[in-house]
């Protein structure tokens, strides 16, 4: 079983808190996450028919079954059930006594906030990481830019173009699936399964067609006018669709970082897939081979860094501090970390040979932030990890 880097934050919350709650994609590996960390547990998923109806028409008499430690996976099947979870855990007051997983993280966490508030540790499992598939721990992100990594040899063992096109979701690699079958029917049961049990969009096909444009859009800024004009639809229902898409854990919205440069700055947010896999399924990107030479690989590469990115920081039980910066001029960061005293600026290449024209948004950065704030980072296709016009340049293959 792949170590997940999730692991020792569970444990930790489950040590502090009454009720943890795990949200995240289908299929990233919830279940099995739980189950291997608190084996001594009793596991009952709600998507089984029968408990399902047991758990909705008396809530009472299901939770009355589980006097120890209980998982209750895919909770938000049974919403009663969070009133009733509240009144067991401030009667019982023990430490890690329910522990929730749901994948609809909208109408999940509708209900912690509603009635566990104050009792209830939330964390996010995304699919793997980079770093959780070959086998390293999970890197210190407050460290990032200070030391050049050194090449462990642990790697994936495939190519960019191959680890990209095949994404990182659990299934495919623990059944060895190929990636763009498996992930045809993710994406069909998204749309005819969970998309429908949240709200119905009306017309299923402009719903599909929608998130197929929002994958030509991965890596841009997001004008909500010129998709809504593309789809079909109005600006409200754009609104309400990307909400849905981003509660499903299949896109993040990466908003502008807003540091005082005296420079106007844009103030849109870029839009990311989580998945490279998945965004290169809706691209129709048919083999690793083509991708190489596809319009859109920059924006996959860029995908894959700032995903391995928010990934990083939800496996730390954080919500990601990471941002992006563009002036009207035209000058960008692809991505900023911000720590505070400190930002982390971040350009993302997908070049296998180091370029001078590489380093050019960085050192603008720098000069508008005072050295002493900056440790610039170059991460680009290549290979090699080295330090060049003090940046520290990260190969793909080192990344997180």
């Amino acid at each position: 079983m792949i170590k997940r880097h999730l692991e020792e934050k569970l444990t930790q919350a489950a040590g502090s808190y009454r009720v943890v709650t795990i949200t995240g994609p289908r299929q990233s590996g919830k279940t099995t996450l739980v189950r291997q960390v608190f084996q001594d547990a009793r596991y009952v998923s709600l998507e089984n028919p029968q408990e399902q109806e047991f758990a909705l028409t008396d809530p009472r008499g299901f939770l009355a079954q589980f006097t120890d430690r209980i998982i209750l996976d895919e909770v938000q099947r049974a919403p009663k059930l969070f009133s009733y979870i509240q009144g067991i855990v401030d009667e019982r007051k023990m430490a890690g006594q329910f522990i929730l997983t749901g994948s609809q993280n909208f109408l999940l966490m509708e209900k912690v906030s509603q009635s566990l508030a104050g009792r209830c540790a939330v964390l996010h499992l995304s699919p793997f990481t980079q770093g959780e598939l070959a086998g390293r721990p999970a890197a210190d992100i407050d460290s990032l830019g200070k030391a050049v990594p050194l090449h462990t040899k642990k790697t994936t063992g495939l190519n960019l173009f191959e680890q990209m096109f095949k994404g990182f979701y659990p299934p495919i690699y623990d059944q060895n699936l190929q990636p763009q079958d498996w992930l045809a029917n993710y994406y069909r049961t998204y749309i005819e399964r969970d998309v429908r049990q949240v709200f119905n969009p009306g017309d299923i096909e402009t719903f599909a067609r929608f998130v197929r444009l929002c994958a030509g859009r991965s890596g841009q800024l997001l004008n909500m006018s010129s998709l809504a004009a593309d789809s079909g639809i109005s600006v409200p229902t754009v609104k309400r669709w990307l909400s849905l898409l981003q509660s499903s854990f299949l896109i993040y919205l990466l908003q502008p970082y807003h540091a005082n440069f005296n420079k106007r700055l844009v103030k849109l947010p870029k839009l990311y897939f989580y998945d490279t896999g998945l965004l290169c399924f809706l691209l129709r990107i048919r083999s690793a081979e083509e991708l190489i030479t596809h319009s859109a690989r920059g924006a996959v590469f860029e995908t894959f860094v700032i995903s391995e990115l928010l990934k990083n920081s939800f496996n730390q039980g954080r919500e990601p501090d990471v941002f992006f910066w563009r002036d009207s001029t035209g000058h960008e960061i692809d991505a900023v970390i911000d720590l505070g005293q400190k930002q982390i600026p971040i350009e993302i290449k997908s070049g296998q040979t180091l370029n001078s024209e590489f380093f050019g948004g960085l050192e603008y950065w720098c000069s508008l932030a005072g050295k002493d704030r900056c440790t610039p980072i170059l991460v680009y296709g290549g290979s090699e990890s080295c330090v060049r016009q003090k940046t520290a340049v990260i190969s793909w293959s080192d990344w997180l």
